[in-house]
């Protein structure tokens, strides 16, 4: 059995990712913020998965869910999903706080997650890191500045990991495209509406991600057959 992990499992395109690999016969080993979105995946999929409540942007939260876990063995994908984006507004009228959460969530949670669950995967010799980025992280538009700038440093961050892999590990930037979530609705408005759902999206996301080996490292992907603008 496979070990997938997941982060940001209780909500979006994580939600989705969980049922399809736990359909195909993975292990899904997820993480969210949500005690009660938690509490239903434990639920809905039994024992044989596993889902923390667990905050990527705490180093802390990270290596204890990473230590829980370790018994299960190295993950074979490891899906950094996490992110979350600020309000639309110029970069300036954006506060502190606001601003921290994009970056650490987006950005240092998914180097967390590298950090702790990435070298069992290299003693094992084989797995594929895929780090979410999106059309914002190698274009950009007005009043999502923190977030196009977490997504252009996942896309260099991904670049510079694949040149540190060892031969038989990949690690991928995937621009899934545009989807009709609670986070795009709050940048698009009613127009999010125009996009496929998580539930169509899964449809060609899930086996185009079942499909990723050592040879696209490197790599900088988008999901075939989603609207990416």
């Amino acid at each position: 059995m496979r070990n997938v992990v997941i982060t940001g499992v209780t909500r979006g395109l994580g939600w989705e990712l969980t049922r399809y690999f736990a359909k195909q016969g993975d292990r899904v080993i997820g993480c969210g913020r949500s005690d009660e979105r938690i509490a239903q995946l434990r639920e809905e999929f039994g024992p044989e998965h596993s889902f923390h409540r667990v905050d990527v942007a705490s180093d802390e939260d990270v290596a204890a869910w990473a230590g829980t876990v370790s018994g299960l063995g190295p993950a074979g994908l490891l899906l950094n999903n996490a992110a979350v984006t600020a309000p639309n507004a110029p970069l300036w009228k954006l506060d502190a706080r606001q601003t921290q959460e994009v970056v650490d969530i987006n950005l240092i949670g998914t180097i967390n997650v590298i950090r702790h669950f990435l070298p069992p995967m290299i003693q094992q010799g084989t797995g594929v890191v895929v780090n979410f980025s999106s059309g914002w992280g190698r274009s950009t538009s007005p009043e999502v500045a923190t977030y196009c700038a977490t997504k252009y440093a996942i896309e260099g961050l991904t670049a510079a990991l694949a040149q540190e892999l060892p031969p038989g590990l990949a690690a991928v930037a995937l621009n899934p495209g545009v989807i009709n979530t609670d986070m795009l609705a709050t940048c698009f408005g009613a127009s999010a509406a125009d996009y496929p759902s998580p539930a169509e999206w899964i449809k060609f996301a899930g086996p185009f991600l079942s499909r990723l080996e050592a040879r696209h490292n490197g790599k900088s992907l988008d999901v075939p057959g989603v609207p990416t603008d």
